[in-house]
């Protein structure tokens, strides 16, 4: 089976696996009993390690269960924050429209219980090009740092720069980024930042949310203290002990696995152009080395994918599907990507599983899916 969806999760790396094992049996961390200390010393451990591989001190390290969850914590609890401070801009937000559903939903909810959102817009190469929402005040302007489809690598130092500027808070999803290039909070310079430790090989189900001590997002949820009391509930320390050994040893090896991998999705890119006609590469660079992006004339998403898995090749669409249904990716609509063109995508993501036998048993049959995809077409 050749793998090519690392975007959306990455095989559990071995070091993590023995992380989660020996702390597997620790109790609850909040006792004040000898296994309680245990369990915290573990805990404290964990946090340290994040803190020093992320740039920001052990303080601002909240541990949660998905980067789902720490985006939600993110732009509800800034926005909730800014109206208990009666901040500036308070009932405003700054947002993209190429944003993850976890950030794109939670805004959406607020704009549905009446805040304000304004939208820095991007090109057709997927990246923000106007940034004149950011100079008025706001409860909080939130972009990705790394388009989770396109790859596309967003300008976050101006961002930050033009947001802080007026005071606005920004909060950074950062699952794309987090565990292949390197990452200080401090010296970014956001206020806050999710991540996800599937996406670097640490366990699903685990994430992980940095936040400043001020302004901090006020909490969604209630029912108790732990993790400076913004994400209550007894802490799953052997999901952190896991998500910081993988952590550890992602960026170990990410400068030497960004070229590796690099390489290969120059091969497929550069394979895509010269043999397939038809084909519109959609990732621009700056992106990150392990993704492409490419759109394939008169084809749909679910044709290919499904040719693709019959041969053993697993990618992913790139229109958003739900109930069946191949819709208009919103990533794709916000580039200017016409639908009909759209509808035909694919993500291709690759990793640390990757290999060159997996490029060569793609771009051998990659020609094929197309053309019979075409045929079903019509």
């Amino acid at each position: 089976m050749a793998y090519f969806d690392h975007a959306a999760t990455q095989p559990m790396r071995r070091s993590a696996v023995e992380a989660w094992v020996a702390a597997s049996g620790a109790l609850n961390s909040g006792a004040q009993y000898a296994s309680g200390r245990h369990a915290r010393s573990l805990l404290d451990d964990a946090r340290e390690t994040v803190a020093e591989l992320l740039g920001c001190e052990p303080i601002e390290v909240i541990f949660t269960s998905s980067g789902t969850e720490a985006d939600n914590i993110a732009v509800q609890g800034l926005y909730a924050a800014a109206a208990v401070a009666e901040a500036p801009g308070a009932g405003r937000v700054v947002t993209t429209r190429i944003e993850h559903s976890a950030v794109k939903e939670p805004v959406a909810a607020l704009h549905a219980a009446g805040a304000h959102v304004d939208f820095l817009d991007v090109g057709r190469s997927g990246h923000v090009e106007r940034f004149d929402a950011l100079d008025a005040p706001a409860a909080l302007a939130t972009c990705m740092w790394a388009n989770n489809e396109t790859g596309a690598i967003q300008p976050i130092t101006e961002i930050v720069e033009r947001a802080q500027a007026t005071g606005t808070p920004v909060h950074t999803d950062a699952v794309q980024v987090v565990g292949k290039q390197p990452v200080n909070f401090a010296e970014l310079g956001v206020t806050t930042l999710a991540a996800s430790a599937h996406k670097f090989g640490g366990p699903r189900g685990a994430g992980l949310l940095l936040a400043q001590r001020t302004p901090a997002p006020q909490p969604i949820m209630r029912g108790g203290g732990q993790e400076r009391g913004i994400r209550p509930g007894t802490v799953d320390v052997a999901s952190a002990s896991a998500l910081a050994a993988a952590l550890r040893e992602s960026l170990a090896e990410s400068a030497e696995e960004a070229a590796r991998v690099g390489v290969f999705r120059d091969q497929i890119r550069e394979y895509m152009r010269n043999n397939i006609p038809g084909a519109v590469i959609n990732t621009a660079e700056p992106a990150l080395p392990g993704h492409l992006h490419v759109s394939f004339e008169r084809t749909d998403g679910d044709s290919l994918i499904l040719l693709l898995d019959q041969l053993g090749i697993e990618a992913a669409t790139g229109s958003a599907c739900n109930a069946g249904v191949n819709r208009l990716s919103h990533v794709l609509e916000a580039m200017g990507v016409e639908e009909s063109l759209a509808l035909g995508s694919l993500r291709f993501t690759l990793g640390p599983s990757t290999t060159q036998g997996d490029v060569d048993k793609l771009l051998t049959h990659l020609p094929e899916v197309i053309e019979r995809a075409r045929l079903v077409h019509g």
